[in-house]
């Protein structure tokens, strides 16, 4: 029993390292700190969060996240009536006193998460990889997807399809590929992991493909080569024959179903970069589009799926058909897959 203990708490200790960085909310973290004490934040793991969390993090962190996560470790520590790390106290009083919410002053609405892939053991058996097992994705996002910001937020989709993306390398490896709507460009760092031949990033929103570059140049130990690009595509007024001119074998997209403003717009778009010219056409090369979202209004997901029929493309939901990805990011408590669905998005046959 206690080497299970032992491995439970060491894989919980990685988690909690791994939470931390992609700033999960303060009670995922004490959650997963009960479980490397065996159900108590003990000093023994007051000490590893300051070892491996606070010490290294220094005054990097966003103040008013890190503001909350010591108050609510520290109060959770003392209502078990056990010592608190000296350490603890004087890095919360160095955020409540010190730099006072400097972020927030500077009017700074960004903060830098990394999103850690954890993969299981037998992993890179797969010929395609020669590399370690690590994947560790730095983004700037904004703060709260709910100010407006919404092209700089990590969304669920975005988490699934890269999910989805790794743990099916096969599909993607050696492929074009193009996304529309990149916000922070995660999915596009994964498509570049696994080896896509060229991957475009496309989003509308100025602010956000400003961000998205930003993102590339910090994932650069990543994507390695020059097969990654972004460009600005409005899809109001996407140009169709510039569209037809990229060609992908695999078009992406996450979490883009939500506007019913937009929506026609959407389908337009993917119905350029889905068709090609009958002569130069089969089924094995037709391009295909991988959507992946959460369903929030049904009224608007199924008024894209009379576009997408009135388009002539043929969609699936191959969300239950053994396309499931493995669940590389099992830290992530606030990332909810049970709400996500995979569509795969064609040229319908018929019509070719």
């Amino acid at each position: 029993m206690a080497e299970v203990n032992l491995e439970i708490a060491a894989s919980a200790s990685i988690h909690l390292v791994c939470a931390f960085l992609a700033m999960e909310p303060p009670q995922v973290l004490i959650s997963l700190a009960r479980v490397c004490g065996d159900g108590s934040i003990a000093p023994a793991v007051q000490k590893f969060i300051w070892d491996h969390c606070l010490s290294k993090d220094g005054l990097k962190s966003h103040g008013p996240y890190m503001k909350s996560f010591l108050k609510k470790l520290i109060a959770e520590v003392e209502v078990e009536g056990i010592d608190v790390l000296d350490e603890l106290y004087e890095h919360l009083a160095l955020y409540m006193t010190s730099i006072k919410d400097v972020h927030l002053e500077k009017g700074d609405k960004r903060v830098l998460k990394q999103v850690s892939f954890i993969f299981p053991d037998d992993y890179y058996k797969s010929p395609i990889f020669e590399e370690s097992r690590k994947l560790v994705v730095p983004l700037q996002c904004s703060v709260n997807m709910l100010e407006g910001d919404t092209g700089c937020s990590i969304w669920p989709a975005s988490l699934y399809l890269s999910e989805f993306i790794i743990s099916f390398p096969e599909i993607f490896s050696g492929k074009s590929c193009f996304e529309v709507g990149s916000g922070v460009g995660l999915v596009g760092i994964c498509l570049a992991h696994v080896n896509a031949s060229t991957v475009m990033l496309s989003d509308g929103d100025l602010s956000t493909l400003a961000n998205l570059k930003l993102n590339l140049e910090l994932n650069k130990h990543i994507i390695r080569t020059d097969s990654v690009r972004c460009i600005h595509v409005p899809w109001e007024s996407a140009n169709a024959n510039d569209l037809k001119e990229n060609r992908p074998d695999i078009i992406l997209g996450a979490d883009v179903i939500y506007n019913p403003e937009c929506l026609p717009h959407l389908v337009r778009v993917l119905g350029c970069l889905l068709n090609r010219e009958k002569s130069s056409s089969t089924v094995q090369s037709r391009p295909v589009a991988y959507i992946a979202s959460v369903i929030r209004n049904i009224d608007t997901f199924n008024l894209f799926l009379v576009l997408v029929k009135e388009a002539k493309l043929s969609i699936e939901d191959i969300t239950e058909k053994g396309s499931k990805p493995m669940n590389l990011l099992p830290y992530m408590h606030s990332y909810d897959r049970s709400s996500l669905r995979l569509f795969t998005i064609t040229m319908d046959i018929t019509s070719c």
